[in-house]
């Protein structure tokens, strides 16, 4: 499986999927009276490991007052029952910003991880490498920079997640948005421009473009 982008790059463009529209069937935890201090959440009782919760996620927190009531950034899996979560930062190496103190916390843990990876493979089919090309002897390993394909990842998960939740409800609304983010995926993709190096000596030995999907050696 390979995924260029995460939970947190969606939370960053729409963060309605991770609370009123999130699927039931893809919470990977959830739970009541945890704590929040700081940028440390813990829930005893909970295993987020066991849940397979990683960085990169999303956890969404709400206390019975309203105090706190969003979705966060996780930033680390500290223990079993401990994370450290962040409001959302523009930079992702940033230090991790503290959300409102709260106790008596309910929690959620949804992932979009499912949808990632298959863009992923659709991405990598369409550039001609593996997963998605078996026959190719260039893997998305052999990609300098992947974060070319960050963002037609993001938009590319968000227009399935869309028309997923339209197939559900019958929401006309919903199948706008997946058509808009189709739109947006396919420009983004068509953007890429993706280095390769092949001999795997950090230089770029074949060029292919998004627009046209062709070669350029050296």
């Amino acid at each position: 499986m390979v995924s260029f982008s995460s939970d947190t790059d969606i939370l960053k463009c729409e963060p309605a999927l991770f609370s009123e529209l999130y699927p039931a069937e893809q919470v990977l935890i959830s739970g009541s009276g945890g704590t929040l201090s700081g940028t440390s959440f813990t829930a005893a009782g909970a295993d987020f490991v066991s849940a397979v919760v990683s960085a990169g996620g999303v956890v969404h927190l709400q206390s019975p007052d309203g105090s706190l009531d969003g979705a966060y950034e996780i930033v680390s899996v500290d223990s079993v029952t401990q994370l450290t979560v962040s409001v959302i930062r523009a930079d992702a190496e940033g230090q991790a910003i503290a959300p409102p103190a709260a106790t008596d916390v309910s929690f959620r843990v949804c992932t979009y991880g499912p949808q990632a990876n298959e863009i992923g493979f659709r991405l990598t089919e369409y550039f001609g490498i593996q997963p998605g090309n078996p026959q190719s002897d260039i893997g998305s390993d052999d990609i300098l920079d992947s974060e070319v394909l960050r963002q037609a990842s993001v938009f590319g998960v968000i227009c399935s997640v869309y028309a997923m939740l339209a197939s559900n409800a019958e929401d006309e609304n919903f199948w706008k948005k997946s058509l808009y983010y189709r739109r947006l995926f396919e420009k983004a993709r068509q953007r890429c421009r993706l280095a390769i190096d092949t001999g795997s000596d950090g230089v770029c030995d074949v060029t292919r473009f998004g627009g046209a999907v062709k070669l350029r050696r050296g």
